[in-house]
């Protein structure tokens, strides 16, 4: 009995499972390409000076590899920003609620947080879980 709890604790201290499946992201990396990777790079590494606003006082594209704060928001507020754009917040970037179906939003989001590290999806979900 020790032995299978040791066993079971073992692995649950592994890579965190993610909320989104492999072909979820595989499909994710196509609609990230060719809708997102313009402003956010193709790794998701963002414009380089992303803090800064531009001439019309709008916010560029930050990294969505981690590297920014995209980690900080659940995944429901991830999705909203997706849906309705950031132009709101005074950032740049529009609406794809028209272009983009709930599951391909969502399917862009998984593409995303495939960029991120272990440590950096872990904080990520207790963020989310903590939003419910």
């Amino acid at each position: 009995m020790m032995l299978l709890l040791g066993l079971l604790t073992a692995c649950s201290d592994g890579v965190p499972e993610r909320w989104y499946s492999q072909e979820q992201a595989k499909v994710g990396q196509v609609v990230f390409q060719v809708n997102c990777a313009s402003c956010h790079g193709k790794q998701g590494e963002g414009v380089p000076n992303w803090r800064q606003p531009d001439a019309e006082g709008r916010y560029p594209a930050p990294p969505l590899n981690g590297g920014a704060h995209a980690w900080h928001h659940s995944l429901a507020a991830l999705q909203r920003q997706v849906s309705e754009g950031g132009i709101r917040l005074g950032g740049s970037m529009p609406s794809f609620a028209q272009q983009l179906s709930q599951a391909e939003q969502l399917a862009a989001i998984a593409a995303f947080q495939s960029f991120w590290s272990d440590d950096i999806y872990t904080k990520w979900k207790q963020i989310d879980e903590n939003s419910l």
